[in-house]
């Protein structure tokens, strides 16, 4: 996953396109960040769907796609590749699924929020969204907080596209 880190996808795509050999596959695996949960759970009045649509927000302000999952599939097919195949998983934030699977995938993912909230949250929201250090702790503490709550089922989305070159 590249997530923040590619500024041109299709461009991306394009030159994965022109340095595979003929036959050969490429695969990309990211997010849709778009918190949501399968029981409303997750209301826009919390404090991490707050969180969710400001970073999804400031994201794009910097000119960086935050949900490129949901766009993997259209890119590939843009850039010229055949053969696609597109498939989207739950990854939940917590332990709050009974299948043993999605319970495992969200204990790993609570841990990576809970540990990198300030890494991957500071400086989007301070420069891009003109918050202060202290706002951004604040917002930060109350996601903590809010996340810890077994009875909040929040959860966003893992998509996994690949595609081949058509062969000459």
């Amino acid at each position: 996953m590249m997530g923040n880190a590619i500024k041109d996808w299709p461009r991306l795509n394009q030159q994965c396109f022109q340095h595979t050999k003929p036959g050969g596959w490429v695969e990309f695996i990211d997010l849709d960040l778009t918190w949501t949960s399968p029981d409303g759970s997750l209301e826009e009045s919390h404090a991490s769907k707050k969180f969710n649509n400001a970073f999804i927000k400031a994201s794009r302000e910097a000119n960086i796609e935050a949900c490129p999952g949901l766009y993997l599939e259209g890119w590939m097919r843009d850039a010229g590749f055949a053969n696609i195949h597109a498939e989207k998983f739950v990854w939940p934030v917590g332990t709050w699924p009974k299948d043993k699977h999605l319970k495992e995938v969200g204990a790993w993912n609570y841990l990576q929020i809970m540990e990198g909230l300030e890494a991957f949250t500071f400086a989007l929201f301070t420069r891009h969204l003109g918050m202060s250090k202290a706002e951004v702790e604040v917002i930060c503490a109350n996601i903590r907080k809010e996340i810890k709550d077994p009875k909040m089922h929040a959860m966003f989305h893992l998509h996994v596209a690949y595609g081949q070159k058509p062969e000459a």
